[in-house]
């Protein structure tokens, strides 16, 4: 049998389900994996021990009609997320003794498929950008990305098979390439963000870090859907994720040219090579560009998100500024300068870039960049959020795959990005590419 921390979440479903491995067996040799591994990677606020085991003996116990599509399988829930009688600390000091009553809607969905709650992984603080304590698994000296740092770095290393993080910038994608796992941010609306801490209402989504794309399927499956308890939430219907994530015909891509101008140029090689790769494999290539331009995508993501983060913030952060890291703090403070007209003017372009992008996605199956300007910076950031940014102010749904290694060895990531609600066709266009690409080891370190 495989080992236990190699199990990804479809692998594990059917280890159980054949009686190679139980619920109990699964999460008690996880926890042991971090119990060893996470005293240098920092990648877990709580490891919920006893209530995880508890929940995988129940699971265990229960026949074989009565279980879900994800039995058994444990899954890291980023510190944002409310799970009943843990607390949703966010990193912020004050809220230490902030313990949920009750789960959000993402986890009681994975919950009433099966899932077992392993415990609560790392944010930055409130979703932004001060570096985390979690170290990235390839390279102590570099970033593991944010602001879902200890969700990316934990499924890379092997402490557990998926784990869900957010994305208001580029904090579910961005972790996703640099940690070298898959990253998948749905369509704004698909998912709830009932029970999960704002950092700016209009872009916030939640989304999961797994290691391939039918297990992002299969969690996309257990928790899309509309929820009455979220007002943003979409009524759109939830195709089978899990069957449209096969590899089909060959996709039609369309490579941005202007953001791939903005790459580092190892990294830009890098991503030319890959995008050669799928062309080799069969793939049609276009290039393209925003009418805009980048710049457009950047700067009015960065003017919605400072004011919306500005309101979010006002309360708390008077009664507690000096508990708020400086980068946050400097953030919210500046973004309660942005003025009215600033901000709907923001929301006019905004607009305007949703028309262009759908214009550009009628030409294609996906739009194609890659996910991050080069490998993972140095630890005292999270890394360049530019490239995935204007797709959480488009609300689009976007995935990242390895897509291979920088020079100095490092993952690299490439983005696909598909149109709203559009999640099957990009994740059947994701599963194509990840064959096309082939698959991406476990950081050297974390290797059995």
């Amino acid at each position: 049998m495989t080992e236990p921390q190699e199990l990804g979440v479809a692998d594990a479903v059917a280890a159980i389900t054949r009686g190679e491995t139980s619920a109990v067996e699964l999460v008690r040799a996880l926890i042991e994996r971090i119990e060893r591994t996470d005293q240098e990677l920092r990648a877990w606020v709580v490891v919920d021990r006893e209530r995880a085991l508890a929940e995988a003996k129940r699971r265990d116990e229960l026949p074989r009609d009565r279980r879900g599509p994800l039995h058994g399988v444990p899954i890291g829930v980023k510190d944002i997320f409310d799970v009943a009688g843990l607390p949703t600390k966010a990193g912020f000091a004050p809220f230490a003794d902030r313990v949920a009553a009750e789960d959000c809607t993402v986890v009681a969905r994975l919950r009433a498929a099966g899932a077992v709650i392993l415990g609560k992984t790392v944010t930055t603080q409130f979703a932004y950008i001060d570096p985390p304590p979690t170290r990235n698994p390839w390279n102590a000296d570099r970033t593991p990305g944010g602001s879902s740092s200890g969700s990316g770095a934990s499924v890379a290393a092997r402490q557990v098979p998926a784990a869900l993080g957010s994305q208001t910038g580029g904090s579910v994608l961005r972790p996703a390439a640099y940690n070298g796992v898959i990253g998948l941010k749905p369509t704004y609306g698909r998912v709830s963000r009932s029970g999960v801490l704002p950092l700016a209402w209009s872009i916030d989504h939640p989304g999961t870090l797994t290691r391939s794309v039918v297990d992002a399927a299969l969690l996309l499956r257990a928790i899309a859907g509309h929820d009455p308890r979220d007002p943003s939430s979409s009524r759109a219907p939830v195709p089978d994720y899990v069957a449209a994530a096969r590899p089909g015909a060959p996709p039609r891509l369309l490579v941005l040219d202007d953001f791939l101008e903005r790459a580092q140029p190892d990294a830009a090689l890098r991503f030319e090579d890959a995008i050669g790769r799928l062309r080799t494999a069969g793939a049609s290539v276009e290039r393209g560009r925003f009418p805009s331009g980048a710049p457009a995508l950047i700067g009015a993501h960065a003017v919605v998100m400072q004011a919306e983060a500005a309101a979010v913030h006002r309360r708390l952060i008077a009664e507690h500024r000096d508990a708020y890291a400086p980068r946050i703090r400097a953030f919210v403070e500046n973004g309660a300068l942005v003025l009215a007209v600033d901000y709907l003017d923001a929301q006019r372009l905004r607009r305007r870039l949703r028309r262009e992008a759908a214009a550009l996605l009628a030409r294609c199956d996906c739009l194609v960049l890659p996910t991050a300007s080069g490998p993972a910076p140095a630890p005292d950031t999270t890394g360049d959020p530019s490239f995935q940014g204007p797709f959480s102010l488009l609300g689009l749904p976007a995935i990242s795959l390895p897509s291979g290694l920088s020079a100095d060895g490092l993952p690299l990531g490439l983005q696909l990005v598909g149109p709203a609600f559009g999640e099957a066709a990009l994740l059947g266009a994701a599963a194509w590419a990840e064959r096309a690409l082939g698959p991406m080891p476990s950081p050297p370190a974390y290797r059995p």
